[in-house]
């Protein structure tokens, strides 16, 4: 089971919302979708769930041309970020729903239920509302609606978003066994980047409505091919160098060292990150953020260097990158 979309694109009156689309999901790889708001990552899904309209391009899924089928044609689990669970119906309720509609029986709705409901771990609360019952019990009741559709491609659109931050980490691995381990093809769409690394095998950098590069978590931080790419993959956020002859010079904040001699500084303020400080220094170059363990001693007069390997070089009219390393 595969999902391709080819040169995808949604237009709204004259404007494109999102244009020019390639991505290719593989049987059970899960790429993330991420990049700032309005950049069309809700609109991608949307597009592939059937919800809204193609203006462009081909939705592929199993190499069948679904471009133009209606969503119930589509074998495709959504789990949305508002959870979409009916409030006036219990959990049981609300996971029957779907089955019965698609005409399952009784007896084979019981057990498929029953099934489900010890796979997310929520057996005891089978009769109880959705306002009764936790953000992650919540979470884990979509996820179980998607997971009994049996689809053949997954689409979460922000599906922990509106959890606190230790509740996200906690049901990250829930997340990957409920869902990743099934062998289908899964987009999982996220503003967190630590999510977005964590779960996904390869991530896909939306900006403007168009996906600026594709790749492993790993490539995205070590070679990302755009200045913006760059600046928003990590945290904290890259340093940039003032442009010298139209080439912007940036280095990650852990690639900074203190040494004897080279950038003059002077430190503003640290944040304590547990096992490690983030420094914001003050330097002719502007403002930079170096990150190291808590034992290193600032000197009282720092000078900053980083190795030249670890530097990133875009072109500064176009935002493309210049050095390969």
């Amino acid at each position: 089971m595969t999902l391709q979309i080819q040169n995808l694109g949604r237009r709204v009156g004259q404007q494109w919302i999102v244009r020019h689309l390639n991505l290719h999901v593989d049987n059970g790889e899960c790429v993330a979708l991420v990049g700032p708001s309005g950049c069309g990552k809700s609109t991608t899904l949307r597009l592939i769930a059937g919800l809204d309209p193609v203006s462009e391009g081909e939705i592929i899924l199993d190499q069948a041309n679904v471009t133009h089928a209606t969503a119930a044609q589509r074998a495709v689990g959504m789990v949305f970020q508002s959870y979409a669970l009916l409030p006036h119906l219990s959990v049981m309720a609300n996971l029957e729903l779907g089955l019965r509609v698609r005409g399952v029986g009784p007896a084979e709705r019981l057990q498929r239920i029953q099934d489900m409901l010890d796979l997310v771990q929520l057996q005891q609360h089978a009769d109880v509302l959705p306002a009764q019952l936790s953000g992650g019990q919540r979470q884990r009741v979509a996820l179980a609606r998607a997971l009994l559709r049996d689809p053949d491609v997954y689409l979460l659109d922000e599906p922990m978003s509106n959890l606190d931050a230790q509740l996200r980490e906690e049901l990250r691995p829930e997340l990957r066994r409920l869902v990743l381990n099934r062998q289908k093809p899964v987009i999982h769409v996220t503003h967190d980047q630590h999510e977005a690394m964590a779960i996904a095998d390869r991530i896909a950098v939306l900006h403007s409505g168009r996906i600026q590069q594709v790749a492993t978590p790993a490539d995205l931080y070590h070679r990302p091919e755009t200045l913006f790419i760059a600046k928003f993959i990590g945290r904290p956020q890259i340093n940039c160098l003032l442009p010298k002859n139209g080439v912007v010079c940036a280095v990650r904040p852990e690639a900074l060292f203190f040494a004897k001699e080279g950038l003059p500084c002077k430190l503003i303020s640290r944040e304590w990150l547990g096992s490690s400080q983030l420094l914001y220094l003050d330097s002719p170059q502007g403002q930079l953020r170096l990150s190291c363990s808590t034992t290193v001693e600032i000197p009282e007069t720092p000078f900053v260097s980083w190795n030249s390997s670890d530097e990133h070089h875009f072109d500064e009219e176009s935002g493309c990158r210049l050095s390969k390393h």
